[in-house]
């Protein structure tokens, strides 16, 4: 009997939107309208965070404090953060609904994965009704997980706390974390997974790590791509990641290896 029973997944930039563009290009758009520049790199970092607690992060990130605070002549207060999150919330519903591609190999991957007798669930840096739009038209486009947990469902307490995968485990019945693997494409989801105790599995390609779009990736010459796998790696590795894997295609391999 096969000691894995429950893969728990992330969505953006591991299961769907190749890239995770849709709530990055929000948080530009909504520092910019507060007249803070923040760069690319500084929206990416907190991937994966419940997006109250994204904002809130990048707030503290050092040159947008200082912008903030030249800007506003004081720091940022609990009403910023409440205010930032309102128009990020309403911008990032109005696109939402477009960056529900699954990524290449995750329908067929996770088909497979059912055939083999694992349980598929989910965890997410999206609120409950952003869900309802991704999950729809992702499960219209094959992909349906069995379980899907927001942090509304554990008190607010997203990653990197580890309550969205104890719930998880709750609906699937799983009895130990030795019991579950959790794949995610962020630091956040890997810490998720350490403060949880389950198996972390970081993948490569589409993820906001590498932070490109699938034809970006694919215009790359062979020694790009290795360097910007070296790099996600590494990323992964010192966030705790137990694997890491360059697409969902290769999960059930690397999990036949593990048993």
């Amino acid at each position: 009997m096969s000691q894995i029973k429950s893969i728990i997944f992330d969505w953006a930039g591991t299961t769907v939107d190749f890239g995770c563009f849709a709530p990055v290009n929000v948080f530009i758009d909504i520092f910019r309208e507060a007249g803070i520049g923040a760069t690319i790199e500084e929206a990416r970092e907190p991937m994966g965070m419940l997006k109250r607690d994204h904002i809130e992060a990048m707030l503290e990130m050092p040159n947008i404090q200082k912008q903030w605070e030249e800007a506003y002549g004081r720091k940022h207060s609990e009403a910023d953060i409440d205010a930032l999150y309102q128009q990020f919330e309403t911008q990032l519903m109005e696109n939402l609904a477009t960056y529900t591609d699954p990524l290449p190999g995750v329908v067929n991957t996770v088909a497979q994965l059912r055939n083999q007798g694992y349980a598929i669930g989910s965890t997410t840096g999206y609120t409950r009704e952003m869900m309802e739009t991704v999950s729809q038209r992702a499960k219209e486009k094959g992909y349906e997980p069995d379980v899907i947990v927001t942090a509304e469902d554990v008190g607010d307490k997203g990653r990197p706390y580890p309550y969205m995968i104890f719930e998880n485990m709750r609906r699937l019945q799983a009895q130990s974390v030795s019991e579950v693997v959790k794949v995610g494409d962020t630091t956040s989801d890997m810490k998720e997974a350490v403060n949880s105790g389950v198996t972390a599995v970081g993948v490569i390609q589409g993820s906001s790590i590498v932070g490109l779009s699938e034809n970006e990736w694919a215009n790359l010459s062979d020694a790009e791509k290795d360097q910007y796998r070296k790099k996600a790696t590494q990323v992964f590795r010192e966030n705790g990641a137990d694997y890491v894997i360059d697409t969902i295609s290769e999960l059930p391999e690397l999990l036949t290896n593990i048993e």
